[in-house]
């Protein structure tokens, strides 16, 4: 038993304990990296989206089918995962800056938050141009609705998107719900289906602005015609 009593053959075994848990911790890295363990989406349809409950911001709130939103000109639809967030503030930007040729087409810009919190959705208002409406439910964050826990903060992916938005000037804070994921939806006008559907796959990972914008051109708007049929 003169080996236990070796110093040589305990620091040979720290080393080989030390190095198994570093060589676990970077295959825990890695793997964090990749898109294996991330919640999968599952896509909506135009029938799930037509019956979500949605309530007005006001002091009277009205309660109304989504459908409203999108039955005349189509939509642009931003599904906040949460207004004090510094990166969903910067995707609001990114759509508002859209708004001007949006106009142009005749299609509006709207947001759903899954939550009011004392001055939050006021708060997020100068970064999105749009009207903003309540989705208790959070029946736009599904039919799968999808989480990033903490994982979120050892990809490389949100870090890049952390240092983007601080970059480009925006600050948040922590309050309110982050978990659930967001995205963005293209939705034509009456039956003609959802155009483009992003769904968030990390914190920060916000929809390609000129894709949104190829979408919307596709909106064909009702006509009286089609309208009273």
């Amino acid at each position: 038993m003169s080996f236990l009593q070796d110093p040589s053959f305990f620091t040979m075994g720290m080393w080989s304990i030390g190095a198994g848990a570093l060589g676990a911790a970077a295959l825990a890295l890695l793997l964090a990296n990749t898109d294996v363990f991330l919640s999968k989406s599952q896509k909506a349809t135009l029938e799930y989206l037509e019956d979500i409950d949605l309530k007005t911001l006001e002091k009277e709130p009205r309660t109304f089918k989504a459908k409203e939103l999108w039955e005349k000109n189509g939509a642009v639809i931003m599904a906040v995962r949460r207004p004090g967030c510094f990166l969903c503030r910067e995707e609001a930007a990114d759509l508002s800056s859209l708004k001007p040729k949006l106009d142009e087409l005749g299609v509006p810009l709207y947001a759903v938050v899954k939550e009011q919190i004392r001055t939050e959705v006021q708060d997020f208002q100068p970064y999105f141009k749009g009207e903003i409406f309540l989705d208790e439910k959070k029946r736009f964050y599904g039919p799968q609705r999808r989480k990033m826990m903490f994982m979120g903060f050892v990809r490389l992916g949100v870090w890049y998107n952390f240092f983007r938005a601080r970059n480009g000037g925006f600050s948040g804070n922590l309050e309110g719900e982050g978990f659930i994921l967001g995205g963005v939806f293209v939705v034509g006008s009456g039956k003609q289906g959802i155009l483009l559907e992003h769904r968030e796959k990390e914190f920060g990972d916000k929809v390609n602005p000129v894709s949104v914008l190829e979408a919307a051109r596709k909106i064909q708007p009702q006509t009286s015609a089609a309208k009273s049929k």
